[in-house]
């Protein structure tokens, strides 16, 4: 299970985009640079939470849930996706800054808080899903876990600055805080 192809087959495949623009009422650009934004956010939040002993156990437990989850086939996934599950898994994710993220979210895409939260809630199962699967693969335990997510952020940084993940790489912990939201938030508004 290669993460970081299911993501650059995701940006690329316009029929996926054009799925999940249909599914959240936006229009493709908007969608598209939401999910360029979106996938790379979900990684380093996971990231984040998994560098701490606690955070890594607790998504190591969420991921057992979610290693049989089918993420070959994007456009099968994203036609049964469960976003009730979705919506719980960003609350753990982003914790009391999910509202927050997801309404900066929409002023820096253009899309509607309502069509991110949808959007978001589509890829976290998607992204549960493919660590699920890499977790059982390679018999992963917290701290396989926690280094696998490293691994993807950097994986993701690599990728070349056609994805706006160098936007969330530049951002990240800039006032040392260790709360890489409030930068990431703030980067957003200065670009615009």
């Amino acid at each position: 299970m290669d993460i970081l192809k299911i993501f650059t087959d995701l940006t690329g495949n316009q029929e996926v985009i054009q799925q999940l623009n249909k599914s959240v009422g936006g229009e493709s650009e908007k969608v598209e640079k939401a999910v360029q934004l979106g996938i790379p956010l979900l990684i380093e939040a996971l990231n984040r939470n998994t560098n701490n002993p606690e955070g890594a156990q607790a998504l190591a437990r969420a991921l057992e849930q979610h290693q049989e989850d089918k993420v070959d086939d994007l456009f099968s996934f994203f036609s049964n996706v469960d976003t009730e599950d979705g919506t719980k898994i960003l609350r753990h994710i982003f914790s009391n800054k999910n509202e927050v993220v997801q309404r900066n979210l929409s002023r820096t895409t253009g899309l509607k808080q309502e069509q991110i939260g949808s959007l978001l809630a589509q890829l976290a199962p998607l992204l549960l899903g493919a660590l699920g699967n890499q977790k059982k693969e390679q018999n992963l335990d917290a701290n396989g876990i926690s280094d696998l997510t490293s691994m993807l952020s950097q994986g993701l940084q690599q990728l070349g600055s056609g994805n706006l993940f160098s936007l969330v790489t530049k951002i990240l912990d800039a006032n040392k805080n260790g709360s890489f939201i409030d930068d990431l938030l703030r980067m957003l508004f200065k670009k615009k």
